[in-house]
């Protein structure tokens, strides 16, 4: 199989500069177009309510990548998982994606709220979230990823 060339199409301006696990509740981020994208490439986007950021794990170094199983968090307490049952940054192709709330669009600017992603992170992708492309059954989910997320989206002042 090919490999694959993709460029940022955009950079993570936030207040966070460092990964942490929970506590991103509250928070706002912008996503500036790189400068060789028209501004017109936001056209529209904030008449949509949320939109769908996939960016790169950029700082994430080579021997943290997993490819198997591992505990989730390394937590033992919760069951070995392989890498694509879970959303550890650590991940093959160190992709993230995170479903966020449109706040505004300035010119080459997008703010959005609760994007987990530090300041500087390289953005790939912005899409549209379209109801027609959210799941179309009930979602289900283990328990363990559920105790995982308890604080993942809680305020960080709660």
């Amino acid at each position: 199989m090919a490999d694959y060339t993709v460029s940022p199409i955009g950079i993570v301006r936030a207040a966070r500069a460092q990964a942490e696990d929970d506590f991103w509740g509250g928070s706002e981020a912008a996503i500036q177009l790189v400068d060789s994208l028209p501004e017109d490439a936001l056209e529209g986007i904030d008449t949509f309510s949320h939109v769908e950021v996939i960016y790169l794990f950029d700082r994430v170094p080579p021997e943290n990548i997993v490819s198997g199983a591992r505990h989730p968090r390394n937590n033992p307490d919760w069951p070995r998982a392989g890498i694509f049952a879970q959303r550890g940054k650590g991940r093959p192709n160190r992709l993230g994606a995170t479903v966020c709330r449109v706040l505004r669009r300035e010119g080459r600017t997008l703010y959005v709220a609760e994007l987990d992603a530090i300041d500087g992170t390289p953005v790939l992708d912005i899409k549209p979230v379209l109801r027609e492309f959210l799941p179309r059954g009930e979602v289900h989910q283990p328990d363990w990823a559920t105790e995982l997320m308890r604080d993942y989206w809680k305020h960080p002042d709660v």
